[in-house]
């Protein structure tokens, strides 16, 4: 697929004109179909992935058959930022939330990028630190609260990403994200579901009360906001 002339990634739109021009020539708008894998923990990164529209999730994995959610990429920033801490490869597992599309570009290519254009370094480190933040308060969040306001914290945290009150997610998915069996899961999605706050149908789960959502998220909610929107400026 053919590079975008206009992005709706925020680090690339907030190149200057010229450096942005040198960005399109070096990459190639691919899709992100739901549930695919981008690349693996532990894996050789060849691409990073600026999020256009759609989610890219990262997960720990914890033991052979295990894993859980440490963090959320939105339009916001890119996948693949151990290439721009100068490491190969990645922690993390990389894996499509919600369906868009996304500028990928080699880790090479992103590399001589960044070593022309200050602003995409600057940018580049504003995201990261969002991100940092994200993962770190996550980890203490999925320590200490409770499934259901660990739930509603990711929810919001999705709409954000996504723009859209309705998203597409399995309970297998959720199970991960939360670090808890799926038992758990029906029981905090239906506690929600029961007040109004969201429908949770097929596959696909509607907010329907933000303001009553957030006030059933813990306060790991803002902790991570504020820094997820500086990076949007």
């Amino acid at each position: 697929m053919a590079a975008l002339a206009v992005s709706r990634n925020r680090l690339l739109a907030a190149m200057p004109p010229s450096q942005f021009q040198s960005l399109y020539s070096r990459s190639a708008v691919v899709p992100l179909i739901y549930g695919k894998r981008l690349y693996d923990a532990g894996e050789t990164l060849k691409y990073v992935y600026f999020v256009e529209t759609g989610i890219i999730s990262l997960l720990s994995k914890v033991g052979k058959n295990s894993s859980i959610e440490v963090g959320l990429i939105g339009n916001e920033g890119m996948a693949g930022v151990s290439a721009f801490l100068g490491v190969n490869t990645s922690p993390n597992l990389a894996i499509v939330q919600g369906t868009g599309t996304a500028t990928r570009m080699t880790v090479r290519d992103f590399r001589l990028s960044c070593g022309e254009c200050q602003k995409l370094t600057r940018q580049t480190n504003i995201f990261i630190n969002s991100l940092m933040v994200q993962i770190s308060q996550s980890a203490a969040c999925n320590r200490f609260h409770p499934i259901e306001a660990r739930l509603a914290r990711w929810l919001l945290m999705t709409q954000d990403r996504m723009h859209e009150d309705e998203f597409q997610v399995t309970q297998e998915f959720l199970s991960n994200m939360l670090g808890v069996r799926r038992e758990g899961v029906n029981k905090a999605v239906g506690s929600l579901q029961r007040r109004g706050l969201i429908s949770h149908s097929r596959g696909l789960i509607r907010v329907h009360k933000r303001t009553e959502l957030e006030a059933n998220a813990c306060e790991c909610y803002e902790i991570i906001r504020k820094p997820y929107e500086d990076a949007l400026r």
